[in-house]
């Protein structure tokens, strides 16, 4: 490992963590690393574009990443097939859509990326953007990555779950349960665990027989009725195994 270009890409993540500008404070502070390291690092990448420095004297993502992550996206097989699926899943339902797969980045805790979205117009936009990471364990999407993913769950079983809100489920064997209630039935659904006022569910997505992601459809609580919520699963279950079929 080349310790200049770990640090480097560290920096970076730090942002996408973050989701906020940071200083060189912020960043040493965060990482355990020295200013003065810090300092030549993010000089290093202001000078190729990567960072840029605000007014503020804080830094930020530079233009450059936008440009590979946009590349990233026209190439992604995985988004290119899931999207027709997902844009007809917002017509029937009129309700945002989100595909989400493993963020494979260190971490305190299980947490998923967000590949694509799709707003439904009529709807108050609440939900976090494409590029975002957030917790798996509070979330329907991330719960149906674990559920399905031994191995993605063992790397991180017993490790400290944050609360969210009142209603965030923060104890191991509780999660555990429902993750295994999650494979039988072959859905997730989570209320208010990550916002309150808002509910999502979520169903796997497979290639050759393992999860690759997960798409889902979230809307605010008061749409959760019970027949409302019955809709929405099947209409989510549905998706997920044309998307399935459409992969292999």
């Amino acid at each position: 490992m080349i310790e200049s270009i770990d640090r480097a890409l560290a920096i970076l993540q730090l942002f996408l963590q973050e989701e906020r500008p940071l200083g060189i404070t912020d960043i040493s502070s965060q990482l355990d690393l020295q200013k003065s390291t810090v300092s030549r690092t993010i000089e290093t990448l202001e000078a190729r574009g990567f960072v840029y420095k605000q007014a503020t004297g804080k830094y930020w993502l530079g233009l450059p990443l936008y440009s590979l992550g946009m590349l990233y996206k026209e190439k992604a097989t995985l988004q290119n097939i899931v999207y027709p699926y997902a844009q007809a899943l917002v017509e029937t339902c009129r309700e945002s859509v989100h595909l989400t797969t493993f963020a494979h980045i260190s971490m305190k805790y299980p947490q998923h990326v967000i590949l694509e979205k799709i707003k439904a117009p009529q709807t108050i936009d609440l939900a976090p953007p494409v590029g975002a990471i957030r917790a798996s364990y509070c979330s329907a999407s991330g719960k149906c990555l674990l559920a399905y993913s031994p191995t993605y769950r063992n790397a991180y079983r017993g490790c400290r779950l944050q609360k969210f809100t009142a209603y965030t489920c923060t104890d191991w064997d509780e999660l555990e349960h429902e993750l295994a209630q999650i494979e039988k039935q072959g859905y997730a659904v989570e209320k208010e665990e990550v916002k309150l006022g808002m509910a999502c569910v979520a169903a796997p997505i497979f290639q050759q027989g393992k999860i690759q992601a997960a798409i889902s459809i979230s809307a605010p609580i008061a749409r959760f009725s019970d027949d409302g919520e019955k809709r929405y699963i099947q209409a989510i279950v549905q998706t997920a195994k044309e998307i399935t079929m459409a992969l292999q």
